[in-house]
């Protein structure tokens, strides 16, 4: 066997500077990702601040609309809380809940008696499917948007028809109650009013309503001048003299009986995903595997010489620090080549009673020694890198003697 010993000892833990040479392509890698999803984060975040807040001035928020309801006497209070939205449901008030689905299902409920009765308007800003039907029973939300954002009114609701055309598309509802619906996509409304015949505001005998918004388009500053959006904007909040405007919050704690669990916060239908991703990995797995079978033996395109391939295998052994298993590939590559020289059966090669003393009898000398035979043909590994060069010389020297005629 072929070794270098000039070559310093190399441990078989990597260091430090080889394991940051490993690993800094991924470093590197993971670095650039974070950076461009903090960037991402922080153009999103800008685009999206302050959204469908009457407080705001940025492209989505909603301060065009407040604006221009106080030109028409009507007062815009923020609230942030359950409490407050429900207190202040009345006749003379429009009670907007800008995010209903943020709302938990006991929250939905205790909302939904509070305005029921009450005499005035509530409106609902594109809730989904599990809020409209708390907030608005009767009402379910079809699982489909529309495809087109800007709808023609094509019902009676005489707000609807002096608006005209409005960017109102996307979450499409179906209901069996009497109601007006408009902005149809595919049959389906994009926009509900549902009139509540148990209270009546008094004066002018309007009856109290629940407004379904299937989009928050006509709200947004940057979307409020185009098409019929201002005029119906102005017409479905400014029908009272209050409007209430509810942006739920962090501060708006539910019970601790409603906590939802990580399950809940999840979006359905992430166990169907979750099962095609299995699905799709276990097919690529499948078309990726070309050895479905026992492994077959090639022939190497090029051939090796016999030096080079010792070579390699012993540089391995040294990074591994694994004198152990070179001893021990040495002292049977010699036992196999010696156990025929001196009239032992090859599979006999490796029993120290069969091999020494048929070689004990075919030398002399100071290798005659049985003794000293089986600690260099069997004994325990050397100690250090000089020890095993020196157990590869005296090999060799046996090996010698043994084919000396």
């Amino acid at each position: 066997m072929n070794t270098d010993a000039t070559l310093p000892t190399t441990a078989a833990s990597p260091t430090a500077r080889q394991v940051w040479t490993r690993a800094r392509g991924i470093a590197l890698a993971l670095v650039l990702l974070l950076a461009g999803a903090v960037a991402i984060a922080v153009v999103r975040s800008d685009a999206r601040h302050g959204e469908l807040d009457p407080r705001s001035a940025d492209p989505y928020g909603s301060r065009a609309v407040a604006e221009l309801l106080a030109d028409r006497g009507v007062s815009t209070r923020v609230v942030t809380t359950l409490d407050e939205a429900r207190a202040a449901a009345g006749p003379d008030t429009t009670l907007l809940v800008a995010v209903p689905d943020l709302l938990t299902e006991r929250q939905q409920t205790r909302l939904h008696s509070a305005t029921t009765g009450s005499g005035g308007r509530t409106v609902l800003v594109a809730p989904g499917g599990g809020a409209v039907e708390r907030l608005a029973p009767g009402v379910t939300a079809d699982p489909a948007l529309s495809f087109d954002s800007t709808l023609a009114p094509a019902c009676d609701l005489p707000a609807a028809q002096r608006a005209g055309s409005a960017d109102t598309g996307g979450i499409r509802y179906v209901t069996h109650l009497e109601a007006d619906t408009c902005y149809p996509s595919r049959r389906l409304a994009t926009l509900l009013r549902i009139p509540d015949p148990s209270a009546k505001a008094p004066g002018d005998g309007t009856p109290g309503d629940t407004v379904v918004l299937g989009a928050r388009d006509i709200l947004f500053n940057n979307h409020l001048d185009e098409h019929g959006n201002a005029s119906l904007a102005l017409q479905l909040l400014g029908s009272r003299d209050h409007l209430v405007w509810y942006l739920p919050s962090l501060s708006d704690l539910p019970d601790p009986d409603d906590e939802r669990s990580f399950f809940d916060l999840l979006p359905s239908g992430w166990l169907w995903g979750t099962l095609q991703l299995f699905v799709a990995a276990a097919l690529a797995a499948l078309w990726r595997a070309r050895r479905l079978g026992p492994l077959v033996p090639e022939k190497l395109p090029v051939a090796i010489r016999a030096s080079e391939t010792v070579e390699g295998r012993a540089r391995l052994y040294r990074k591994a620090n694994a004198r152990d298993r070179a001893a021990t590939a040495l002292r049977s590559a010699t036992r196999t080549r010696l156990a025929p020289l001196v009239g032992v059966p090859v599979t006999q090669a490796h029993t120290p009673e069969s091999l020494l003393p048929a070689l004990s009898a075919h030398l002399y000398g100071a290798h005659g020694d049985g003794q000293a035979l089986h600690t260099l043909l069997f004994g325990p590994p050397p100690g250090d890198d000089a020890a095993l060069i020196a157990l590869a010389d005296q090999l060799d020297a046996l090996e010698r003697e043994v084919r000396r005629p």
